[in-house]
């Protein structure tokens, strides 16, 4: 399945959204590809671009305005939103798989209980390894301000403001990709 045919449809032309999700998932894409290569990672270069490119595809439903996004939902929400578009519209589990579960460094039904989160309470841990690729690779690059790559230092440092266990899964997340 072609990935540009959702983004065509949910991300119009000549949009400054679409230039921004463009860009922060065409560098997530080519950093996951480089790590895979590079650890010998047993995934298909096909699924890593396509599940990176539209990791993030719900961003349109939220409300964002900082990148563009003028939906209603909130943010935190764009996961789960994200996979319920491509089921809907026919993608591969793998992949809404990978939307659903990349936020942070994956949540827990506990930690969306004790912070109140809108999300309906249940894990979402990235548990595949192009999941855990996607997931790691993102936390590199923002979507809002100069759109650099991030140091791992500083990847770091954002994890430990949510927390040590998330710090911990990120961690982890390094360790199992080779990192």
């Amino acid at each position: 399945m072609d990935f540009n045919t959702v983004i065509n449809k949910y991300y119009p032309a000549d949009s400054p959204l679409r230039d921004i999700y463009l860009r922060h998932c065409r560098q997530v894409a080519d950093m996951a590809i480089s790590i895979a290569r590079s650890g010998n990672l047993p995934l298909d270069e096909t699924d890593i671009e396509a599940a990176a490119m539209l990791h993030d595809i719900g961003i349109i439903l939220t409300d964002a305005p900082s990148i563009h996004c003028t939906g209603q939902e909130p943010y935190i929400r764009h996961g789960i939103l994200g996979a319920e578009i491509l089921r809907k519209e026919g993608y591969p589990e793998k992949w809404a798989r990978v939307a659903e579960r990349h936020t942070g460094s994956g949540l827990t039904a506990d930690e969306i209980i004790e912070q109140n989160l809108p999300l309906p309470p249940r894990d979402y841990l990235p548990e595949t390894l192009l999941e855990q690729l996607i997931c790691y690779a993102d936390k590199f690059f923002s979507k809002s301000g100069d759109m650099q790559q991030k140091s791992i230092e500083k990847v770091e440092r954002s994890m430990q403001r949510f927390g040590e266990p998330s710090l911990q899964r990120f961690l982890k997340l390094k360790e199992v990709l080779g990192q």
